[in-house]
This record gives C-alpha cells, sequence and structure tokens, in this order.
C-alpha cells in the first residue's frame, strides 16, 4: 500500500540535520494523525536497520495496547505482512519481533525503574506530555544499542506525539522554550488533515468551547494563565540578578522534610529580586543552612531570615525551632542572622494577592523579578492552579507524585516566596 502523507507527518519522519540523536515531537489536534506517524516511523526504523530494538511506551499500558500497538497492527495489515510469516506478536512478552530480528517492546512508563537495563535504537512515547520529565530523561539514557555495521546513516531516534499541554509543563520547556538544536516540535492542527470525513472539524466546533477548540482541534497552546493561582508573570518579571554580597540577602523559608524550599532575595523600599533558591529533598533545617553558606561563604551585608511563622513552633522532634537552629547554625559560620516573621500566618489568598500585586501593580509597575536559576518557583509560577471552580489551591495528591516526582514540588517554593512578600508589603482582603 502506498501512503500519502501529510506535510506535517513527513516532517516528523524526515531528519533534518546531522546529530547522532534525533528527538521529535508530533504535537497536533485529535485526529491530527500523530499516532499513525508514529507507528510508521517505528516500523520504518525496524525495516531499514536490521536488528534494532525499539521501545514504545506510554504512561499506563492500557494506552499502548489500545491505541498505539493497534495502529502498528493496522500499517502491518496495510503493509500485506502476515503474522507467523513477516512477524510475530507476543502477548506474553508483549513483544513485536520482525523477521529481520528487529524487535519492539511495548511497555508502560508507569515503573520507569524496570527499564534502566535496555539498550535501544530508538524508543516512541504515546501522549508525551503525559510522562514525568524524569522518565523522558532516563530514556534519553537508554539510546546506546551498538549500531550494526551494514547500518547505513543510522541515527538514535526518541519521537512521540502528544496533544498542546493546557500549562506550561516540560514539553514547553524543553521544545519551545529552549530547544537544542536536535529538538524538534512538529505541530499539526485537525484542520489540515485532509483525509477526514468532510465537516469533522466544524462539528468539532459546535460542541467544544473556544478555548479547548483552539487547544485540541488548531493544536495551539494553551491560555497558560488560565485558572493559574499567579497571575500576570511575563519574561518581563524574568531577570538576570547578580548577587551583591555588600547588600541585605532575604532567606525565606517554607519547612518541609522533602523538600526544603528556601528563596534568597535582595529587596528595596518598593522591589523585591528573587536572586537564588536551595531546594532539598529528605533533608534537615541545618543542612539547608549549611548549604546557603556554602553557596554564600563571604556575605557582608545583613542575612535577614523570614518565612513560615509555624516554623517558630517546636515539634516533637526537636528541642529548637527551626528558626532557633538556624540562628545557632548560621553562627557557626560567622553569620548573625536577623529573624523577621509574622507572629502567625495570614491567609493564603493574602499572600499570594500580595506577590500578585508585586508581579504587576494596578498602574502596570513590575515590583517582582525572578532569575532563571529559580527554577522551581519558576516552575510553581507557571503550573500552580487553583481546584477547578473554586479558590482552593490544587495541591497533588500522593498518588499523583509518586507517578510524577516533579508535582512534590508543587506549593512550598511559592510559598516560601510569598512569605517575604506578605511581611514587607502585605495586602488586607
Amino acid at each position: 500500500m502506498e501512503y500519502k502523507l501529510l506535510k506535517a507527518q513527513r516532517e516528523f519522519l524526515e531528519i533534518p540535520h546531522n546529530y547522532t540523536l534525533d528527538v521529535a515531537v508530533y504535537q497536533g489536534g485529535y485526529g491530527s494523525g500523530k499516532t499513525f506517524a508514529g507507528s510508521l516511523l517505528g516500523i520504518l526504523l525496524c525495516m531499514k536497520f536490521p536488528g534494532i530494538r525499539g521501545l514504545v511506551g506510554a504512561q499506563t499500558y492500557t494506552l499502548v495496547r489500545d491505541t498505539t500497538l493497534q495502529t502498528y497492527l493496522e500499517h502491518l495489515d496495510n503493509m500485506n505482512f502476515q503474522e507467523g510469516v513477516d512477524y510475530e506478536w507476543s502477548s506474553t512478552l508483549q513483544k513485536l519481533v520482525f523477521r529481520n530480528t528487529s524487535e519492539i517492546l511495548f511497555r508502560h512508563f508507569d515503573e520507569p525503574n524496570k527499564l534502566k537495563s535496555l539498550n535501544l535504537g530508538f524508543v516512541e512515547i504515546e501522549e508525551m506530555s503525559d510522562i514525568p520529565y524524569e522518565t523522558f530523561k532516563m530514556l534519553l539514557g537508554r539510546m546506546r544499542q551498538q549500531p550494526k555495521k551494514e547500518w547505513k546513516n543510522f541515527t538514535y531516534r526518541i519521537f512521540g506525539h502528544t496533544n498542546p499541554e493546557p500549562q506550561k509543563g516540560w514539553i514547553y520547556k524543553t521544545f519551545m522554550q529552549n530547544p537544542a538544536p536536535n529538538y524538534r516540535l512538529i505541530t499539526a492542527p485537525t484542520t489540515q488533515n485532509i483525509y477526514l470525513p468532510e465537516g469533522f472539524c466544524e462539528e468539532l466546533k459546535k460542541i467544544y468551547d473556544e478555548q479547548y477548540y483552539k487547544i485540541f482541534v488548531l493544536a495551539q497552546n494553551g491560555e497558560y494563565n488560565t485558572g493559574l493561582v499567579i497571575k500576570d508573570f511575563t519574561e518581563e518579571n524574568i531577570k538576570e540578578i547578580n548577587y551583591q554580597n555588600d547588600c541585605d540577602l532575604h532567606i525565606s523559608c517554607d519547612f518541609n522534610v522533602d523538600p526544603m524550599c528556601w528563596v534568597l532575595a535582595h529587596k528595596t523600599e518598593e522591589k523585591v529580586f528573587y536572586f537564588d533558591e536551595i531546594v532539598l529533598e529528605n533533608t534537615t533545617t541545618a543542612k539547608a543552612c549549611e548549604e546557603f553558606c556554602r553557596r554564600y561563604p563571604n556575605h557582608k551585608g545583613a542575612i535577614i531570615v523570614n518565612g513560615d511563622a509555624s516554623g517558630d513552633n517546636r515539634s516533637c522532634t526537636s528541642e529548637y525551632t527551626n528558626y532557633v537552629i538556624i540562628k545557632k547554625k548560621l553562627l557557626q559560620y560567622g553569620y548573625d542572622a536577623d529573624i523577621k516573621i509574622k507572629a502567625f500566618n495570614p491567609p493564603i489568598k493574602n499572600r499570594i494577592a500580595a506577590f500578585n500585586s508585586k508581579i504587576r501593580n494596578a498602574n502596570g509597575e513590575v515590583c517582582l523579578y525572578v532569575d532563571r536559576k529559580c527554577e522551581k518557583l519558576l516552575y510553581n509560577i507557571y503550573n500552580l492552579k487553583y481546584k477547578e471552580g473554586t479558590s482552593r489551591i490544587d495541591i497533588p495528591a500522593y498518588t499523583q507524585i509518586k507517578q510524577n516526582k516533579e508535582l512534590k514540588f508543587l506549593s512550598h517554593p511559592i510559598d516560601a516566596a510569598s512569605y517575604l512578600v506578605d511581611f514587607y508589603w502585605p495586602i488586607t482582603l
């Protein structure tokens, strides 16, 4: 059978560079031919490079089995490949083996550590935005199958397909914000698929709201500020901020064991400049102090500690409060820190309102800046949302964090940063 590919599909299949690794994402709306193109590429690689080993996966095996695998089998049928002659499918091993010894493993990515022993020539990812960034990085490390001498012009390939992200996740950051030269994003609106039934997109337009239609049909990125806790944050708020060792240095703390999140800032009468963050997993307040002193061993100005008022309470695990621990630990390094915290924490909505007012006030003035080094703080600014239809912040549940480790960094960095703003520029609602 001869396929007449869409422009986006052809662009996805072909490699426009000479790097040894190609990483491509086909970002399209419903019915834009994403899975079709991905599974076709997997088969073509198996035919071109006999003995290659590929991995096809998604966050859940149900998605792999019901969507991706079925598309592979449809391609093989269209190509007149016969099971038992041209290929074998093992449901026990979840593996497709071709007559030329090429093979494709079909797996879920819910337990990525089980895939660490694989040596692969290519990986295909269904619904790429569903998998955590840590899983993607692990898969990059699996691209180490030894190429055979007869493989001409071989390139390791990781390719995936996904709907546009409704918020700024790792796909946006990796493929749009600052892509490597061998990382490619191919955008394919549903409206460009000429093989869909007549009127298909018009019918979708009738049943979807405008924003949903833009994302899942026109393949446009979402209006990322929809439902976000932090409003009106733009590139104007991002600035390279130079640490000044003779200026007052503010440490604003959120005391959580995993992760512990502190932000470091300078401030003026009306503006605040976040220039660094200390985010540590499975740690203690004393360890966070040691990390601060390692980074800033010769600070000449005053050190002022702000943060969570509940950190001034003793716990059953320590005879000292967190702030007493900070005071004592910093003294060991020659720093006499000044503790400035409120008697009690204000309502969260007050802190958030104060933080948002510094980002951009009613007169359009920007009074809050963040350095790109503050990765976790920026991650919160771009991704922390309210629960739909409520004014409650959507804090990830344990089961969600278990599937996506990065989610555990939501809320704590923004808490640390907003304690500082609320202390100096409070808003009463």
